[in-house]
């Protein structure tokens, strides 16, 4: 037994005495393991290179024709053979065939799908210790872009995911700065109050962290406001004061619809920049307003103030308007000095004030030379306002209690376009003869729901739009178009009281070539009108609610004529025609068919 026991001893020695050389040979290390990258660890088989420990037997280049060895803690470097292109090239002073953050459970930087919004943080490459924290992802934010003054974004992505990239593998030169992209901290979609950021100290072998210093300020803003390069829009969120905001970048500032009764003197002293400032809907009214508000706001284009208590034009607005809309507010006058040193306006809009004769200056519109567009509508003038500047190309005023149009009114308006005056009270015996025959430029003219009883004679003469929907027009004088060139393109007669003894074979005189729409629906016609055949270019005819009883021939086409009509739309719906008795070739000239519309009848619609 005992030699039996002393046999086993000698075998277990034996096999423990194999298993340490066949350790010794490989090296000290167990199987499988992998080397680990430690910075600031220090032991006797480790070599200390710029401050990362490299384990035993680790190569690298540190520069080309050059490579080093970590031999059991000592660095032992030779020349090598150059090639023209050194493999394995170095990054921040070593070499393993890849980026050394990317290998060997370094640390591998994250992707920036989204460049906008990141805060570099700047890691110091040569001779420092590294630690780099790394947060837990978080999921992505909204993303909400913020003016670039306020805060910094970076469109910079030093970095490649992909381990395998060949790109990695042809670096050569000294070390650089590498950059790390952190979420950037999300704008204003809630209460925020932007400040100045400033850096946190630093220590030495510390990642610094970069943010900008910009001289921005900017108050809490209420929950639904929105960003982005050069806008700050909070509408309909219930402000009840004017934030101040300091921010060269802002270009558009929109307030509407909210509650906002005062304004600050210094309010928009820091948006020298702005372009475009709306503060309609709000409850401003002339104590609001002080003199000095706009005197910063060199840039200021168009400036709305629409439904406001204002009962005057704020004082001392900047000359640089081209646009300044006062709708629905409570304006009761204006003065010679109301647009004083507004010569760049363009637009101009006073819809729905208190405005009648009595109260606006004939020398109201004198400073405003540039002025192409004026809207009057919904006041209480009784006359079309004198004074107004020759550049005027539109004029609205309609609804408005005018009753006659004056001799010479126009006189100096040669450049006017279009002529609304539609809902007034005009009647054509109440239109002096030479009101707006001067006119060579006006081409629409409207004087829909008003009192006229004839189409008016000494129409302008370049006139291509007239709209005389809804008065009480029974006659179309003859030669009442006859004197205008080229001739009316649009003739809107709908829903008035015109018969047949009201439009004779001379009427449509002088529109033969040009007129291309005609509207006489909503009357009182039995038949189809005479002259229609002169219409030479006529394609839309609406002749649908009247009381037409029979479509006889040569009333549409002309049976001897051998062209097509240009008629491509033919109403005659809602009238008495028995659809069985129009003779074959009533509609022949017409190419198609179906562009004829007569159903329904009055009488079918009854059944």
């Amino acid at each position: 037994t005992m030699a039996r026991l002393g046999i086993l001893c000698l075998c277990i020695s034996a096999v423990a005495w194999l298993g340490d050389g066949k350790a010794s040979r490989r090296g000290g290390k167990p199987a499988g393991s992998k080397p680990q990258l430690t910075a600031g660890v220090s032991e006797q088989s480790q070599c200390q290179v710029n401050g990362i420990a490299l384990f035993d037997g680790a190569m690298w280049s540190p520069q080309p024709c050059s490579a080093c060895q970590c031999n059991k803690g000592n660095v032992k470097c030779q020349p090598i053979p150059c090639t023209g292109r050194t493999q394995g090239a170095s990054i921040n002073g070593i070499s393993e065939g890849k980026n050394i953050f990317q290998g060997r459970g370094g640390v591998k930087p994250e992707s920036t799908k989204n460049k906008k919004q990141e805060v570099l943080v700047k890691i110091p490459t040569r001779g420092t210790k590294m630690h780099v924290p790394i947060a837990p992802a978080r999921p992505p934010m909204p993303a909400v872009k913020s003016t670039k003054d306020r805060f910094h974004s970076s469109d910079e992505d030093d970095f490649d995911d992909d381990p395998d990239s060949d790109d990695d593998d042809d670096i050569v030169g000294p070390p650089r700065m590498e950059a790390i992209a952190l979420p950037a901290p999300r704008t204003m979609l809630r209460p925020v109050v932007a400040r100045r950021l400033v850096p946190a100290p630093t220590s030495p072998g510390r990642p610094v962290v970069t943010f900008p210093q910009k001289p921005n300020f900017m108050e809490s803003l209420p929950a639904g406001c929105l960003l982005s390069e050069s806008l700050i829009a909070c509408g309909s969120t219930g402000m009840t004061h004017m934030p101040i905001i300091t921010d060269p970048g802002v270009k558009t500032l929109y307030l509407a619809d909210n509650k906002i009764s005062k304004i600050p003197v210094r309010a928009l002293a820091g948006l020298p920049n702005l372009e475009w400032l709306d503060l309609s809907k709000n409850k401003l009214d002339d104590s609001s307003l002080s003199p000095l508000l706009f005197q910063n706001l060199t840039k200021l284009r168009r400036l709305i103030l629409d439904g406001n208590n204002l009962t005057k034009v704020p004082a001392f607005l900047p000359p640089s308007l081209e646009e300044l809309k006062i709708n629905d507010n409570k304006l009761s006058g204006l003065t010679p000095s109301s647009f004083k040193g507004l010569s760049k306006l363009l637009t101009l809009e006073l819809e729905d004030n208190y405005f009648h004769d009595g109260n606006v200056s004939p020398l109201t519109f004198r400073p405003l030379r540039k002025l192409i567009y004026l809207r009057l509508e919904d006041n209480k003038f009784r006359a079309i306002p004198s004074g107004l500047p020759a550049s005027l190309q539109e004029l609205h005023l309609s609804d408005n209690k005018i009753e006659e149009v004056h001799a010479g009114i126009l006189n100096k308006t040669v450049n006017l376009r279009l002529l609304d005056l539609s809902h007034n009270r005009i009647r054509e015996d109440r239109i002096a003869p030479r009101a707006w025959i001067h006119l060579s430029n006006l081409e629409s003219l409207d004087l829909s729901h008003n009192k006229l009883v004839h189409v008016p004679s000494f129409l302008p003469v370049g006139l291509r739009q007239l709209t005389l929907h809804h008065n009480q027009i029974e006659r179309i004088p003859g030669y009442v178009f006859g004197h205008m060139r080229p001739g009316l393109d649009s003739l809107q007669l709908s829903h008035n009281r015109l018969r047949d003894d009201g439009i004779d074979g001379v009427s449509f005189l002088g529109l033969s070539t040009s007129l291309s729409e005609l509207l006489l629906d909503h009357n009182l016609l039995q038949s189809i009108p005479q002259g229609l055949l002169q219409l030479k270019n006529l394609q839309l005819l609406r002749l649908n609610h009247n009381l037409i009883s029979y479509v006889p021939m040569n009333a549409l086409c002309d049976t001897q004529a051998r062209e097509d009509s240009p008629l491509i739309s033919v109403h005659l719906q809602y009238n008495l025609i028995e659809r069985r008795l129009i003779p074959p070739t009533a509609f022949s000239c017409i190419r198609n068919y179906h562009s004829i519309l007569l159903r329904p009848q009055r009488h079918e619609n009854d059944e």
